[in-house]
């Protein structure tokens, strides 16, 4: 017997029938959180990934706050909205305490794992694949099986490019700032910490988002982004501040702030292929070259460089990354009409 069984052993409580209820998995990957969707959302008309993403954001971005924000989330939550596809195994568009997402890599890597370790997609054999179309584009994952279990995943991403090289602008409060754009399913600024003499350690977890949304606003503010192909996937989604490794043969350390203020506590899968993307443009490193980043958690992620070509006007790669994720629990959220502060609300 548990200590709470003689208080709750018998208890009978159900929600009332007019509160709407919505039930989640909980998963991280390298500690990020990913809040992925199993019941309690409305009906999404659409034919693409896109056109879903557009009416939920049109009609329900109420429920976005509602679930990412406090009191049932936090500043820092993300979520995953998984549809049924015309083309693919899985339709999937992101949420975070801004808005939405055009790409996830550490979503991809926990949404597989759920994919193949709970059976929602049948399949057999120590090697599983899945076809997903997010906003950005397909994305074709695979999972490692260990019995019944996901090792890891990989994962082929969009291609991905170097936006802009070698720029600087003024940050109110920090001078002038070097940086680079890359896009790995999203654009990001990306700054050398060290510059900033930024340590890229929890304890300096207040002073990554303040320069980073700094940094990002500025840019903004500066330089027009546009994807070559798609309008609403052209904006700055968040900053990428890099730093040297902390552990030996790792590549280097990076932290992602992103949204508003947001900090991914993975390596961040989108900008782990911009990064892949830039140093390939450097030459840095050849195709198939693994780099190993680590985390602020010291969690890490795998990317290489597994093809070159062209995406629009630009010089292209694709990235394949690699990462574990975990199911941390599951969750029966109620949304009372009459609860004032049901919406949801954030202090970030």
């Amino acid at each position: 017997m548990s200590a709470i069984d003689p208080v709750f052993g018998h208890w009978q409580w159900q929600p009332p029938a007019h509160w709407r209820r919505i039930a989640t998995v909980e998963m991280h990957t390298g500690g990020e959180p990913l809040r992925v969707f199993t019941s309690g959302l409305p009906p999404l008309p659409g034919d693409t990934v896109l056109e879903k993403r557009r009416y939920f954001s049109s009609h329900y971005d109420s429920l976005r706050t509602a679930t990412m924000w406090e009191p049932r989330g936090h500043s820092d939550m993300y979520g995953a909205v998984i549809t049924p596809s015309r083309d693919a195994d899985l339709d999937v568009f992101f949420l975070h305490n801004e808005g939405y997402s055009t790409m996830c890599g550490h979503a991809i890597i926990a949404i597989t794992t759920l994919a193949f370790e709970t059976g929602l997609i049948k399949q057999t054999g120590a090697r599983r694949e899945l076809q997903i179309n997010v906003p950005a584009g397909r994305i074709v994952s695979h999972a490692v099986m260990e019995g019944e279990r996901v090792s890891h995943v990989a994962f082929r991403n969009v291609p991905s490019f170097v936006y802009l090289r070698d720029q600087q602008v003024e940050v109110p409060g920090l001078g002038r700032v070097a940086y680079d754009i890359a896009y790995g399913g999203a654009f990001y600024a990306i700054v050398d910490a060290t510059h900033l003499k930024l340590d890229l350690a929890p304890r300096e977890f207040n002073r990554l988002i303040d320069y980073g949304r700094r940094i990002k606003h500025a840019v903004m503010s500066s330089t027009p982004i546009e994807h070559p192909f798609e309008r609403e996937l052209g904006f700055l989604y968040g900053t990428i501040f890099t730093g040297p490794a902390q552990r030996p043969g790792h590549h280097s350390r990076n932290v992602c702030i992103f949204a508003d203020g947001e900090v991914d506590r993975s390596p961040t899968g989108s900008g782990v292929s911009a990064r892949a993307a830039l140093h390939h443009a450097r030459g840095d490193v050849a195709l198939g070259t693994p780099l190993t980043i680590e985390s602020i958690l010291g969690s890490t992620m795998t990317v290489r460089a597994v093809e070159q070509l062209t995406f629009g006007p630009h010089a292209a790669i694709i990235p394949e990354v690699s990462g574990t994720a975990h199911i941390t629990g599951r969750n029966e959220l109620y949304l009372d009409p009459d609860d004032p502060q049901g919406s949801g609300f954030n202090f970030r």
